[in-house]
């Protein structure tokens, strides 16, 4: 008679305890919900910055700006990072929370089984006529209907305890599943942030090896830029000794000299993307340079035609311009074809509108295989390119 009470305030204790879980894990459920915003709105951000680093990368380099974007994206990752962190933290307790209350439901459903079998065995025992043996036994009247309440109540007590058997051991069941999911989403809320910290290591890495590479080219750049300087110096310098001897020939202008009335209407020398133009880059170490010309990406041994008709006046090779050909177009105008793989003319030959001249090389420059092109007028002075060609796509 005692284990009924004990067992009902077993039970009492059960119940009580998984009414008042329900709120908490409802609340921890709550938190992690706002955590996967926070971290659904973090990883758009860093995304932007990703695609933007694209941008960076495809356009003139500016150091400065990559570095940052990178220290951003670190920034983002460690704060996707710290949400990962909290929804880790959340999910162990909510798992240590469900895991005591599967504890407690599979402890209650023992029980009641353990009660039902018992009682299943006395029904068993009893056989099934039992019901008419305790009605036909009865005295009166009066003992007839307490006894037929007796035999209602202890069915509609056995139909309960079935029924209550059937609920924890669902309960017991949905709660399984409901552990099952939150180890699953634990894993993978840790293999995210294992992710995501290889991935912070990573941008570290970058930087550090972006600043290393900046250390490296900043002297490279120095030597290049004081090897350019004289190679362009060497270059003016031969140019204003073919305009002195021009001059003193008389300044004839040879037949189809370039003219003003040219700009805008001369042909590509070769057909390929403008990789650098005239004027002033920024270099990825963050260097100011100026170009006196453009550079055309083309394959290697592509023919490069002249722009006009002219006469070779130098054929050299250059450190920082490599194999180049200039042309004299007379009246002081000269187009100038460097990085070339060969060249098929010689000093003091006559060339037509056109003509092959060399072909392209450059294929062991920053750039790769391309043609350095410039057109000199009055004085030497470098002109822009892009005004005497024609527009690109026939325009």
């Amino acid at each position: 008679m005692c284990s009924r009470p004990r067992r009902r305030a077993v039970w009492f204790g059960v119940s009580a305890a998984l009414f008042l879980a329900a709120p908490l894990a409802a609340q921890a459920r709550g938190g992690i919900e706002e955590s996967r915003r926070r971290l659904d709105s973090i990883r758009i951000e860093r995304e932007q910055l990703q695609r933007q680093q694209q941008r960076l990368e495809s356009q003139v380099k500016d150091v400065g700006a990559e570095l940052h974007n990178i220290e951003q994206q670190r920034r983002s990752t460690n704060r996707i990072i710290n949400e990962l962190d909290r929804q880790i933290g959340a999910l162990n307790n909510q798992t240590d929370q469900v895991s005591a209350e599967v504890v407690l439901a599979q402890d209650n459903l023992a029980e009641k089984r353990a009660v039902l079998h018992r009682r299943l065995v006395d029904i068993y025992k009893r056989g099934p006529l039992y019901a008419w043996q305790v009605l036909l036994a009865a005295e009166s009247f009066g003992d007839l209907l307490r006894r037929y309440k007796y035999l209602f109540l202890t069915s509609r007590q056995d139909r309960a305890l079935v029924i209550e058997v059937e609920n924890l051991r669902d309960r017991v069941s949905r709660r399984r599943n409901e552990l099952l999911g939150l180890r699953t989403d634990l894993d993978r809320n840790r293999s995210e942030r294992d992710a995501e910290l290889d991935r912070y290591s990573s941008l570290a890495s970058a930087r550090e090896r972006r600043l290393r590479e900046l250390r490296r080219t900043g002297v490279r750049t120095e030597e290049r830029l004081s090897q350019l300087e004289k190679d362009e110096a060497d270059l003016n310098q031969r140019l204003n000794a073919l305009i002195a001897a021009a001059n003193r020939r008389g300044g004839a202008a040879a037949p189809g000299a370039v003219t003003t009335a040219d700009i805008g209407k001369l042909d590509w020398p070769v057909d390929g993307r403008i990789l650098y133009g005239f004027g002033r880059e920024r270099l990825p170490d963050g260097v100011v340079v100026r170009h006196n010309g453009i550079a055309i990406g083309a394959p290697v041994g592509t023919p490069v035609r002249t722009i006009a008709a002219g006469k070779v006046a130098v054929i050299q090779r250059w450190n920082t311009y490599g194999l180049l050909v200039l042309i004299d177009h007379g009246a002081q105008y000269y187009s100038l074809y460097a990085q070339l793989n060969e060249a098929r003319v010689r000093v003091g030959d006559a060339v037509t509108k056109g003509q092959v001249v060399g072909t392209v090389g450059g294929q062991n420059t920053p750039q790769g295989s391309h043609l350095y092109f410039e057109i000199r007028g009055e004085g030497a002075i470098a002109l822009d390119p892009t005004d005497w060609l024609r527009r690109q796509g026939g325009g």
